[in-house]
């Protein structure tokens, strides 16, 4: 399993009813994935400490996808074994009036991981061409300009950098639906449930939509988008574990070579 795996060539058209939601790749069930997923996280956790510790670079990970697709649920295991002080996260909400009176882009560069730091976007800059163009919010000569402002500004990230890694969790409505009827179950899941999010569920085709062109048109070679399955939790952790794990390996980050010779020091 590789990241190629779930992406998609550059320039094309994504029909998004083409991508499976249930793969579950070669694994029968989540008991063989787990130790796979553990060495993943593992090594995610060696390559963060070095990320850190040479603090050169810095990786931005981007996570979008409907309502109960797991973009909670990926960070906290994916980021699970990694050190607090070297991760950012950032869940971007309805924007405030401050960061309205603003360029769309503002509130997001405020956020964008220093150097050595891991950075994860829970929604990020594309809410400013998905809901907006679902509710109207602004105009389409306005929102459809962005498409351009967004690749780059990823580039730039990226000749500067900053590493930008995206994720699309692909989730199912039917599953979606299971999942928010398991959150009226559990009172240990309730505060989670949001009557607006069924009137978010009753807009599935007009996200589809904007989605698929958001991922095609700002899918480039710099920053790729990944479709990620995401009815089966235990699969998508795995398959992002591999993403993050992956991008980090290509950054391959070193620990500091220090200017002293260690068997010289003597502490007494």
């Amino acid at each position: 399993m590789k990241s190629k795996d779930f992406q998609f060539k550059v320039g094309s058209r994504v029909n998004l009813k083409e991508f499976p939601t249930d793969d579950t790749g070669s694994f029968d069930g989540p008991e063989e994935a787990s130790p796979v997923l553990e060495k993943k996280l593992g090594r995610i956790a060696d390559l963060q400490e070095r990320l850190y510790a040479e603090g050169k670079q810095a990786l931005l990970i981007i996570l979008q996808g409907m309502d109960t697709s797991g973009k909670d649920g990926a960070t906290k295991s994916v980021m699970r074994d990694v050190n607090p002080q070297g991760v950012e996260v950032t869940s971007f909400k309805v924007p405030s009036k401050e960061e309205l009176g603003h360029d769309f882009l503002w509130r997001v560069e405020k956020r964008i991981p220093a150097r050595g730091m891991i950075g994860v976007f829970n929604r990020s800059h594309y809410e400013d061409v998905l809901v907006v163009r679902v509710h109207d919010l602004v105009p389409k000569e306005v929102w459809s300009r962005r498409f351009d402002l967004i690749n780059d500004f990823e580039a730039r990230l990226d000749r500067e950098y900053c590493r930008v890694v995206k994720i699309f969790l692909h989730i199912s409505k039917d599953e979606q639906k299971e999942r928010l009827e398991d959150r009226l179950k559990d009172r240990t899941k309730l505060w989670k449930f949001n009557p607006a999010d069924l009137s978010e569920r009753k807009l599935w085709s007009a996200y589809r939509d904007a989605y698929e062109d958001a991922l095609s048109k700002c899918n480039t070679e710099h920053a790729p988008w990944h479709i990620v399955p995401a009815d089966k939790k235990w699969f998508r952790n795995v398959v992002v574990a591999d993403i993050v794990e992956e991008a980090l390996e290509d950054m391959d980050p070193k620990f500091p070579k220090v200017d002293f010779d260690p068997r010289a020091v003597k502490i007494e």
